[in-house]
């Protein structure tokens, strides 16, 4: 599909199904009354139903609401933030414990106005919800905090199940898409948490249709495997409003599935590549055997002792 024709109705398989019954709404509602902002309703998720109404896992987004820097193309609305909310790591976890979530994935706007980027109440959400749901699997997606190291030692002392880092594009439009970010600081951020942390799982997605070329993504790959990134994700860019970056093209499902299995040949030990796949598609499949065994063992000790199973809470 040319540049021309992005403007056209999209393809079938982009098509979004709907499911907004009481899990999902009950889910909204608890997001407004704990004043907590989703990822998953900021930068327009097109899974936002399949995962609220399932109750398995969701995604929130701490820091505020507002990010320091543009991405062209993403959603989230940049502007000046607001001050430190030191309460919203014990609000979140309040949350994950009354949702019986299995698994969590806690992401921010950047804050490149704070000296640590965030890393402080980062660690201190994840801190939270151990203490109050110890069989939940945490994930987080922290920007690069402008490449503060120090920060980032902060951040893994909150000993996190997936450590997940978005490159987004390949090399080439990195400036274009991306604000503040470099390509090759992103890759930094990842091969340092395996340094501090050997048998984290770390990840990365990519989003194409940005006008990349299929050797630019096997570059890519090749790139996150060379500083030991275990999860990828690939998924279509959709453009979320006119003011950003147009769709070059559209890829088939068929594509789609190719990269995956271009990706397993690399070595990567798990890759989720779909049209409407997101960074946290699927999160809680991700985590390794040692983190998925406490769960299990986490929920059945809940269920024995209470007499409830946490799939069925009254929520």
């Amino acid at each position: 599909m040319t540049k021309n024709e992005t403007h056209l109705r999209k393809p079938e398989w982009l098509k979004i199904k709907l499911n907004t019954n009481k899990s999902y709404n009950r889910l909204k509602h608890l997001m407004r009354d704990k004043s907590l902002n989703t990822v998953c309703e900021e930068a327009k998720c097109p899974n936002i139903h399949e995962c609220w109404s399932e109750r398995q896992t969701a995604t929130f987004m701490i820091l505020g609401d507002t990010c320091t820097r543009g991405c062209r193309f993403c959603a989230v609305k940049t502007g000046l933030p607001n001050e430190l909310d030191w309460g919203e790591p014990k609000r979140v976890a309040e949350s994950v414990e009354i949702m019986g979530l299995k698994h969590v994935v806690v992401t921010s706007v950047a804050r490149d106005d704070l000296k640590d980027g965030g890393a402080g109440v980062f660690a201190e959400t994840v801190n939270q919800i151990r203490e109050r749901v110890p069989g939940c699997t945490v994930e987080i997606l922290p920007s690069d905090m402008k490449g503060d190291y120090e920060s980032l030692n902060l951040l893994m002392g909150s000993k996190p199940d997936i450590f997940n880092h978005n490159i987004e594009t390949v090399r080439r439009l990195t400036k274009r898409v991306r604000a503040i970010a470099m390509y090759d600081r992103s890759l930094e951020l990842l091969r340092r948490v395996k340094e501090i942390a050997p048998s984290t799982p770390t990840k990365s997605s990519l989003m194409v249709g940005l006008g990349e070329t299929k050797e630019e993504i096997l570059e890519t790959m090749d790139d996150l495997r060379a500083n030991n990134v275990d999860i990828m994700t690939i998924g279509q860019y959709l453009q979320p409003s006119k003011k950003h970056l147009n769709v070059e093209r559209y890829y088939h499902p068929d594509e789609f599935e190719e990269l995956k299995k271009e990706a397993f040949k690399r070595g990567f030990k798990h890759c989720e590549s779909a049209p409407l796949v997101r960074s946290s598609y699927h999160a809680d499949e991700q985590v390794n055997k040692s983190a998925a065994q406490r769960r299990i063992n986490y929920m059945k000790g809940y269920e024995e002792n209470s007499g409830k199973e946490l799939s069925n809470l009254n929520f």
